[in-house]
């Protein structure tokens, strides 16, 4: 068995191809057929349009072969770009008749079908390349992170801003000290999604396939307001605001603090909907001790509500800080204040330069979707590799889990139970509908 040594220790010792940083598994683990770097890799895409598209977009320089979507407009639309593709309506069976003329699949759908996708590409023993959150349940994060290092095959999340020199030099702030050990974070979006309701009577249009956009998720008549993006709101196909940008968010703290398994959730929002996203819920998190590393509460926040301790703090001139999203780690000596694209540093709540920045030990990424490309042909492994990410994914996952379910969570993460509320267990996984398989 490969040990997994930390994401500390790797980010000190190796780098890929001697430009993009490693994390996970080292690559002499990963037994992949190495192919030229000249060579195009053959490349299929479940989903067309959104984040699809912007992910077939950053793999364009390889061959796109084959193209699936259940809505015609989106398939056609991008299927004139790429007129050489095979085209799909139903990934089954792209990916059952291209098995031997692919060597990855891009997943771009909604969230309930990156699982069943994905898992499916990875029994094929093709790279998967797969959209943030990972998963819609917990037990599929796992599923897939398994079902990757079992077949030995390159992985990747689409967090793209985790290829940002800004979450890199975040990281190399905290590992370095500059305000000490941290037992304490606050991450938080101003993003709301809720007001879901299912609208049917109308007939579903020609050019969408609606059983196939159901795909494992309970079968229902068409409702109006879903496809092609309202569908975050539903607990049946997304799971708000925390699904949507907690794996772009706390990617930055599980980085930063090698975090990986919370062994306590809670949430607080309001009265939950059976089928609604809720406008806005807070989450605390604890994680245990690591080696060294102290233990860590993670509180979320989203649908506008920040933490209080924001509210103190100050800038250069003593006037107020005012970030909509962002991440706050309170260590023992000052503060780091970060969101997408910034950062400062905090002492006694003030914002400082009085500090030693390291020297960078974190390479600059040559793009996100260029290392899941360049790992596949030199046999290495990526920043977001789906052991990181189905990590990261579980925990966000909890968060819901925790929502829904209305109880505090004792986690037992080897064994993916919760050992203290059974109406909660059973919000771990869902039930696919008959033809879905996991």
């Amino acid at each position: 068995m490969t040990h997994r040594i930390s994401r500390r220790e790797y980010l000190q010792s190796s780098t890929v191809a001697g430009t993009a940083l490693a994390v996970g598994y080292h690559s002499s683990a990963l037994a992949v057929e190495s192919k030229s770097p000249s060579e195009k890799l053959r490349i299929a895409s479940v989903g067309c349009q959104g984040r699809a598209g912007a992910d077939i977009n950053g793999t364009s320089s390889e061959n796109i072969v084959a193209l699936c979507d259940i809505d015609a407009n989106s398939l056609g639309r991008t299927a004139a770009r790429f007129p050489a593709a095979r085209k799909y309506r139903d990934f089954r069976v792209m990916l059952e008749k291209e098995a031997d003329k692919i060597d990855a699949v891009l997943v771009g759908t909604p969230d309930h079908t990156h699982a069943p996708a994905a898992a499916m590409a990875l029994r094929l023993k093709k790279h998967v390349y797969c959209e943030k959150p990972l998963t819609h349940t917990v037990k599929e994060a796992r599923t897939l992170a398994e079902l990757a290092k079992q077949n030995k095959l390159v992985t990747q999340m689409g967090t793209q801003i985790h290829a940002g020199a800004n979450y890199r030099r975040v990281v190399e702030l905290i590992q370095s000290g500059a305000i000490g050990p941290i037992k304490e974070v606050h991450v938080w979006v101003n993003v709301n999604y809720s007001g879901a309701k299912f609208n049917t009577g109308k007939p579903v249009p020609k050019h969408v396939d609606w059983d196939l956009w159901l795909g494992p998720a309970a079968r229902r008549p068409y409702s109006t307001g879903v496809h092609p993006f309202n569908w975050r709101k539903f607990w049946d196909y997304g799971t708000g605001g925390l699904g949507d940008f907690g794996c772009h968010y706390m990617d930055l703290v599980h980085w930063a603090l090698d975090l990986r398994n919370p062994t306590s959730i809670s949430a607080k929002g309001p009265k939950v909907d059976p089928v609604s996203t809720p406008p806005w819920v807070i989450v605390d998190y604890k994680y245990p001790a690591r080696g060294k590393l102290p233990a860590v509460n993670l509180t979320w926040y989203d649908g506008g509500r920040r933490p209080k301790l924001l509210g103190t703090l100050k800038d250069k001139n003593g006037k107020p800080t005012n970030r909509s999203s962002g991440q706050l780690f309170v260590g023992a000596s000052g503060m780091i204040l970060s969101n997408y694209g910034q950062h400062v540093v905090l002492r006694d709540g003030k914002i400082t330069d009085d500090f030693k920045r390291p020297e960078p030990t974190i390479p600059n990424s040559i793009g996100h979707h260029r290392e899941w490309i360049q790992a596949i042909k030199t046999g290495g492994t990526t920043t977001c590799n789906f052991d990181y990410a189905g990590a990261l994914t579980e925990s966000v996952m909890l968060g819901t889990v925790a929502y829904r379910s209305g109880k505090q969570i004792d986690w037992d993460a080897k064994n993916l139970k919760v050992t203290n509320a059974p109406e909660a267990q059973a919000l771990i996984h869902k039930e696919y509908r008959k033809g879905w398989t996991l």
